[in-house]
């Protein structure tokens, strides 16, 4: 596959290593030549100095053989422009565009980016991914990480192992038997930065961070076999109205009419901004790392801190101090993907980073076939992902125990119809059946060529 990606910031970078790595013809476009520098020192891509949107550009690019172009450069109209050149030019049949500014994607403006207007197949709106991942976060407060896959028929949740762990030391072999009607199965476990693809005889241990897939309707259950049963936040204190803090306020205010939030902006017209667009929440002019806004926010009294300004710095401080001051949770937004070990050992309950978020949002469209949905876990932990098994795959009618599956890989639920299954050994995976798996970094090469032949994968 012939892939244009226009912008070599973080997503744009990430895109194309995912891309290159799996044997795509990947090429990067960028305006700055130290990064241009930097993904050809790297990656193995084409790459070169230039405006992404310029017909010329693009057709160096190779536009005229492009599969697909994708669109990520910092500016919303360079990446809508890019794509409409790349339709009406050279006839790129698949384009995707990151679209920051919230005005573009009013209900009202909907026909913008019809095939009749600006013919973009795909729009990536980081801050509102952002904030429906951590709205999905705030809704199971004793995990660090949670996706929603399968429809939300099943739920990949984080969660850390403490003392009062009540499975701890116990053989993954004996959950089965101690939770029997429990829909869940372990999938991976971090133990001192490394992954863990646990096997039947693996055991938990205090300070491990345990990746689990489960049956929706059985989250509460599961979180408990963990000691994890704290209630869902009615009190919460959220710093930033950009973009993303705007629009967490705004769902909370329409899913959730039972929960009390304030806001914490230090810009005064930002502030102002805010308040005039929401109706329940209060909007305090001020800095999080001020302990007196901090007082007049009552963060003795929050359930919950959530930071995601634009400032790596302050919302890793503005969170410490919360929980210092008393507030029972901090979720924090990290651009710097290296710090976020640092700050959760640091005390910070979630780490949030919007690269991981957007790039795995780009990549459930970039892949071709039957996936469904991929999501990097962590950095250099490994990828969940959904695909929809076909009648061509030699896994299908097989017990799992005889399906040779490479190692790093598992098996984590089946979805067939209505029943959400949770594989065992004599599991056999039918036709159509919507498989959820974990794989570890070191298998995603042997995973993804199993599948692409096996499950459609590309």
């Amino acid at each position: 596959m012939n892939v244009i990606v226009c912008g070599a910031g973080q997503v744009g970078s990430s895109i194309a290593r995912y891309l290159s790595a799996e044997g795509n013809d990947v090429t990067v476009i960028d305006q700055s030549a130290d990064l241009i520098r930097k993904i050809s020192d790297t990656l193995d891509v084409r790459a070169f100095v230039g405006h992404a949107s310029h017909p010329g550009t693009l057709e160096m690019a190779g536009a005229k053989e492009a599969d697909m172009l994708i669109a990520v450069t910092y500016a919303d109209e360079v990446n809508m422009v890019a794509c409409q050149v790349g339709h009406s030019l050279f006839q790129v049949p698949t384009k995707i565009a990151r679209i920051r500014s919230q005005n573009y994607l009013m209900p009202e403006w909907a026909d913008l980016f019809s095939r009749d207007n600006m013919p973009i197949d795909v729009i990536i709106s980081p801050e509102v991914e952002v904030a429906r991942h951590i709205s999905q976060q705030l809704q199971v407060p004793g995990a660090f990480d949670m996706l929603s896959m399968v429809e939300d028929r099943i739920r990949v949740v984080g969660v850390m192992c403490d003392r009062d762990c009540p499975v701890l030391n116990t053989p993954m072999r004996q959950l089965a038997s101690l939770f029997p009607d429990l829909n869940m199965t372990v999938v991976s476990i971090i133990r001192n930065d490394r992954v863990v693809v646990p096997s039947s005889e693996d055991q938990m241990l205090v300070g491990d961070e345990v990746y689990f897939v489960c049956d929706t309707t059985h989250l509460a259950r599961a979180m408990a076999a963990f000691g994890h049963q704290e209630p869902e936040a009615r009190r919460i204190v959220i710093v930033g109205a950009g973009n993303i803090g705007l629009t967490l306020a705004q769902t909370i205010e329409a899913e959730e009419p039972g929960v009390s939030v304030k806001m914490i902006e230090v810009s005064p017209e930002r502030a102002r901004a805010a308040a005039g667009q929401l109706n329940r929440t209060m909007v305090l002019n001020g800095s999080a790392l001020d302990p007196e806004i901090l007082e007049e926010a009552n963060i003795r009294n929050t359930e919950t801190f959530v930071s995601v300004t634009n400032d790596d710095e302050v919302n890793i401080i503005g969170s410490l101090l919360a929980k210092r001051y008393g507030c029972e949770r901090a979720v924090t937004l990290i651009n710097n993907q290296p710090y976020g070990p640092l700050v959760t050992a640091l005390g910070v309950d979630a780490v949030v980073n919007p690269r991981s978020i957007t790039v795995s949002t780009i990549l459930q469209h970039v892949r071709r076939g039957r996936i469904r949905a991929v999501h990097s876990l962590r950095e250099g932990v490994g990828e969940v992902i959904e695909a929809e098994a076909l009648e061509t795959s030699n896994l299908v009618g097989v017990p799992l125990r005889e399906a040779k599956l490479p190692n790093g890989i598992i098996i984590g639920a089946l979805v067939r119809g209505e029943n959400v299954i949770m594989p065992r050994g004599d599991t056999r995976i039918q036709a159509q059946d919507r498989v959820v798996a974990f794989v570890a970094t070191e298998a995603v090469k042997k995973v993804e060529k199993l599948f692409s032949v096996r499950l459609e994968y590309f």
